[in-house]
């Protein structure tokens, strides 16, 4: 099982220390989710920073809302990212919620669904070194991954599930593992209905808080605060993971379920965080 470690946005100049930390550690990924209007570190530039800073970790979006992105210029950021560091970018992508990060792009957020849909249409195209279109040529660099860097799809409902099916890699669930296995289930039964070979990839994340009180008691706050527009956010924060054994016994739970990594979301500011949750594992 890969572990890999969610990445705070409280504070983004201490993320080269959290970086370089999980970099010499037991970790497989960092990964870094994606807001417009919030006080977040933007994901493909600080991931970019990140990279050039370790040699070994992958760098994951979690999940980068394509749809409030130009097409094009994605297409060459991502493989840029692929390309400079030998194939380490994991992009994750959604479609995105808030109301206030679609207003500020001027994107319809009713049509984000088929946004994503037309969008991973021409990123694959431009990744394997097609034309855009008509008067446009191919869109370079090259990614090192033939094809593209590997994508990932979050979300929940049915169209979101079956979109890993017909352009992804993989998928990234963000739902306790009580709830994941049925999302497991359903991604491999649209996999298998696409004639898609092998296995798609499955990615689980927790939410986890780790070390004294204090370090508790904020990465709480943050969750809070991030997670007031949906509603729950007082549910979600309650399931915040703070303990080894409950660390360890998500991981049992989503090995169990044929996970193949596991993202630990840290919303603490603490980087110490990183040397406790390596001693879990």
């Amino acid at each position: 099982m890969n572990i890999g470690i969610g990445l705070p946005i409280g504070d983004p100049a201490a993320l080269l220390t959290w970086a370089q930390r999980a970099d010499a550690g037991p970790f497989s990924t960092l990964g870094l989710l994606d807001r417009l209007v919030y006080h977040n570190p933007e994901p493909l530039v600080a991931l970019a920073v990140l990279a050039g800073a370790t040699s070994r970790v992958r760098v994951q979006t979690e999940v980068l809302l394509a749809p409030l992105r130009d097409t094009a210029l994605l297409a060459k950021q991502a493989a840029t990212l692929d390309r400079m560091t030998d194939g380490r970018l994991v992009l994750g992508l959604g479609v995105g919620g808030r109301d206030d990060d679609h207003r500020a792009t001027g994107i319809d957020k009713h049509t984000r669904g088929r946004r994503l849909d037309e969008q991973m249409a021409v990123l694959r195209r431009l990744w394997s070194g097609e034309p855009y279109g008509e008067g446009a040529g191919p869109i370079g660099p090259a990614p090192a991954r033939p094809g593209g860097p590997e994508v990932l799809f979050g979300g929940f409902r049915p169209v979101a599930l079956e979109r890993v099916a017909r352009w992804g890699d993989g998928f990234l669930s963000a739902a306790a593992p009580s709830w994941a296995g049925g999302l497991f289930e359903t991604v491999r039964a649209f996999w298998k209905e696409y004639g898609r070979e092998g296995e798609p990839r499955m990615v689980a994340q927790v939410n986890v808080a780790l070390g004294p009180e204090d370090v508790i008691d904020d990465a709480r706050a943050t969750m809070h605060a991030y997670y007031t527009f949906t509603g729950m956010a007082d549910s979600m924060v309650a399931d915040l993971l703070t303990t080894p054994a409950e660390i360890r016994a998500a991981i049992a739970a989503f090995t169990d379920l044929g996970a193949d990594e596991v993202m630990l979301y840290c919303h603490g500011r603490d980087p110490n965080q990183v040397d406790r949750l390596a001693d879990v594992l």
